[in-house]
């Protein structure tokens, strides 16, 4: 039988999380940043129009808030197997370390969170949807009106900002793409 697992969300995870888990709770990883950088062609897009979805990048003095998810060990091999496949656009589970806290939201004392061993998915720089940075325009023009599978490009960056700030975390770039979408003219 495996062993419990928490699974760090940064994404769509927080809000749609489509698997079985125990207990959630807010947390932060620290050392990345999370950037509207990874195409996305499956969820968000098509091949001819993909949308930009978020993904981990190194930073030293970076870190990122999200949902930290604790799946029973005997629902472990599915829960990864699914989101191996839901991650598939260019996404690698990783070994990461989080701070965990005691509860839902953040606390404004981020000293007495609880170093965790996690997974997470990220998508490496040199993965074929990998977009890389651009001038914020670019990558609000690229979002505005794409829409996949899943959904809108523009539902997911206001879910996301608004989860983010349910979560009692900050994110700068999710709240400038989220605010420049919200401005923008309807498609």
């Amino acid at each position: 039988m495996n062993k419990d697992l928490w699974l760090f969300g940064y994404g769509s995870i927080i809000w749609r999380t489509g698997f079985p888990y125990i207990e959630r709770r807010a947390a932060r990883l620290s050392g990345f940043v999370r950037r509207y950088w990874q195409g996305s062609h499956d969820h968000r897009g098509t091949d001819a129009a993909p949308g930009r979805v978020v993904t981990l990048i190194a930073e030293n003095d970076g870190h990122c808030d999200g949902a930290a998810y604790l799946i029973a060990g005997e629902n472990v091999e599915a829960v990864l197997d699914g989101l191996d496949y839901r991650e598939k656009n260019g996404y690698e589970r990783r070994k990461v370390k989080i701070l965990l806290s005691d509860g839902e939201r953040l606390p404004p004392d981020l000293d007495r969170l609880v170093p965790t061993a996690a997974v997470t998915y990220l998508a490496p720089l040199d993965n074929h949807a990998f977009l890389g940075a651009a001038p914020m325009e670019d990558i609000v023009h690229q979002m505005r009106c794409s829409a996949g599978p899943s959904g809108t490009n523009l539902d997911y960056a206001l879910r996301l900002a608004e989860s983010v700030r349910a979560l009692g975390g900050r994110d700068a770039h999710v709240e400038a793409v989220g605010d420049k979408l919200r401005d923008c003219a309807p498609c």
